[in-house]
């Protein structure tokens, strides 16, 4: 039965996506209202058919621009943060490069940067700040990597810069800033059973893992219960820095993932498939 479970999914996800990729390259290239929305209903629809139940806490910005800065444990985040809110994202650039997912990337307007060359880290912060400007929501994993779900690894600060440019005054003249949202990701469920940490590279997508064998095997598993966390913005001015603002939403984030694998077990089988807010909490 896993193994006939995860054949449908990948037919199912395959043609799906086969006939959206049509369906979302013209909104992209002629600058579409639905270029935004889209992908959030793409996204919900492959959670339900993955199995990833999801149970929000707090809300996403969504009415002006506002920098994401989330834990990164698996190719599913790019799912679950995409079906909860109206998001692009910041990647390696080798990434559009991948067969079919470098699409995919491409169609949901994904800022590339090569983290390994200062120049174009540069380059990639001013886009960064042009998109911020024009009121995207742009989701950064700062750890520079993916784990094993249990733990959050430092942040990185670089870019996080294009925070520090003024977008504009408030009604009596003083700086604004872009927003930066702390987002908590936690794998907390199997089969609606808590999730040991045995369990989680299942899922979580780490280290030398193969992509395609790991995905496998993940549709293999079963259902999913995850805990999105969306802790309250910060601003750099008030935080004193790209520095200091990384420094912050790291350890919103650390909180976030700790209270998630400590007391999320109960809540996890109130967990909605596809997306849809569960419940929310402060």
């Amino acid at each position: 039965m896993p193994r006939l479970r995860a054949i449908f999914i990948l037919v199912t996800f395959m043609v799906v996506t086969l006939v959206s990729i049509p369906w979302q390259f013209p909104a992209v290239r002629f600058k579409l209202k639905r270029r935004k929305t889209f992908p959030t209903r793409y996204h919900k629809f492959l959670c339900r058919l993955f199995g990833v139940r999801i149970i929000v806490i707090g809300k996403p910005v969504q009415d002006r621009g506002v920098l994401m800065v989330a834990n990164h444990t698996s190719y599913l985040d790019i799912l679950i943060l995409s079906a909860t809110a109206r998001v692009s994202f910041i990647g390696r650039r080798d990434v559009s490069t991948w067969p079919l997912f470098g699409t995919l990337t491409r169609l949901q307007e994904t800022v590339y940067v090569d983290r390994e060359k200062r120049a174009r880290t540069g380059e990639a912060r001013d886009i960064i700040r042009d998109r911020l400007h024009d009121g995207d929501a742009l989701v950064l994993f700062p750890e520079g990597t993916s784990t094993d779900g249990n733990r959050v690894v430092p942040f990185k600060s670089a870019l996080m810069g294009a925070t520090e440019a003024e977008i504009g005054t408030d009604a009596a003249g003083r700086p604004q800033y872009v927003p930066v949202q702390p987002v908590s990701i936690s794998y907390v469920g199997i089969h609606g059973m808590p999730m040991g940490r045995e369990d989680r590279p299942l899922y979580a997508w780490y280290g030398d893992m193969e992509l395609l064998p790991h995905l496998w095997e993940m549709l293999k598993a079963g259902p999913l219960d995850v805990m999105v966390e969306y802790h309250t913005p910060i601003t750099v001015d008030r935080a004193g820095g790209r520095k200091k603002i990384a420094a912050l939403a790291e350890t919103s984030v650390r909180g976030g993932l700790r209270r998630a694998l400590a007391g999320g077990r109960a809540v996890a089988k109130r967990a909605e498939p596809g997306g849809l807010p569960a419940e929310s909490a402060a």
